[in-house]
């Protein structure tokens, strides 16, 4: 078995795989796509210094990537979802960077019927994870006047970190940029289709080892979320149809992931099942969670100091920053 790295505890070694979530802010190519209307995208309203700004922000992303987890497990993450990339090209550029290149990492992506062409994928490392399945599934919501609201899917992938089962869901879910309540029922039927996959597998596994990561673009005490999913207030009370978000409480600590309609807010969220959930680590489970914001991360100076160090300012410009959100993570270990 291909260790990631080791941790000591009175006496015992464990194994530590982290697994992280990054909504990227528009990780788009230079090339318009007729099929979407990429067209929109920051990076091709730039008038200039496309290519510049593209791989500048590609190497950006691969940086922070490469130190998710790292004080801990000495390497970057062993599985990543990624939100807001625009297709497989520059999920290829990201992996050969010289920051992740000799990490191993392949990628699970498919193009999603968002109408400006942004997607989720998960990025893993072969070797520690061998996915066996993947599916995607769609939203279908509607407005006021019956027209489809096309956004991203909800990405499921199955497989083995090192010899254990475990399924993935990363999603993001429809933002609040046109009002919190006008847009609210979108992220209910997002909810909802969240749920009907972990029913899914539910049905299909005994007692499965369930992460849902994504930009859910609400925050962890919003009711409606946590009665669909079900999801307990703390670790102890988590039952075998519930789950447990570890960052409900670093938003109830005034911690967040990004800043939105001059709040700090916690839409970026991992979830587990309850069979992640044990005192004793004999299989793989749920350690500790994390955000990920070191200094450099953070915005400076100007009207968004204190948020995350955003690529794409104002007038169509390249700042040079990273992402309006944190990534954040959790780390998963058992007893070697």
């Amino acid at each position: 078995m291909c260790l990631q790295s080791t941790a000591q505890n009175n006496s015992k070694t464990y194994n530590i795989h982290t697994v992280a979530f990054y909504n990227v802010e528009n990780l788009f190519d230079t090339i318009d796509d007729p099929n979407s209307k990429d067209e929109y995208s920051p990076i091709l309203k730039l008038k200039t210094s496309k290519s510049d700004a593209y791989w500048s922000k590609i190497n950006n992303i691969a940086r922070v990537i490469s130190e998710i987890g790292k004080e801990t497990t000495k390497t970057s993450p062993t599985l990543i979802g990624l939100a807001e990339i625009e297709n497989k090209a520059v999920l290829k550029d990201l992996i050969k960077t010289e920051h992740i290149k000799n990490q191993n990492y392949d990628y699970i992506h498919v193009d999603s019927p968002d109408w400006r062409g942004i997607d989720v994928a998960l990025l893993y490392k072969k070797g520690s994870f061998e996915p066996i399945n993947f599916k995607t599934f769609e939203l279908f919501a509607f407005n006021d006047k019956g027209y489809r609201i096309k956004t991203r899917n909800q990405l499921l992938v199955t497989g083995y970190l090192d010899n254990e089962l475990i399924h993935l869901i990363i999603t993001h879910w429809p933002s609040q940029q046109r009002g919190q309540q006008k847009t609210e029922y979108l992220r209910v039927k997002s909810a909802e289709l969240s749920a009907q996959i972990i029913e899914e597998v539910r049905n299909e596994f005994k007692r499965p080892k369930i992460i849902l990561m994504g930009d859910l673009n609400e925050n962890p005490t919003a009711e409606y979320l946590e009665e669909t999913l079900k999801i307990s207030a703390n670790k102890e009370g988590v039952s075998d149809v519930s789950l447990y978000n570890p960052f409900k409480s670093h938003f109830k600590n005034g911690h967040s992931s990004l800043g939105f309609r001059d709040n700090l807010n916690m839409f970026d969220q991992i979830l587990i099942s309850q069979p992640f959930i044990a005192k004793e680590y004999n299989n793989y489970q749920f350690y500790k969670s994390g955000i990920f914001n070191p200094s450099y991360l953070t915005q400076k100076r100007g009207n968004y100091k204190g948020y995350p160090f955003r690529s794409w300012g104002q007038n169509n410009t390249f700042t040079g920053g990273y992402s309006d959100h944190y990534p954040v993570y959790i780390y998963l270990i058992k007893e070697q």
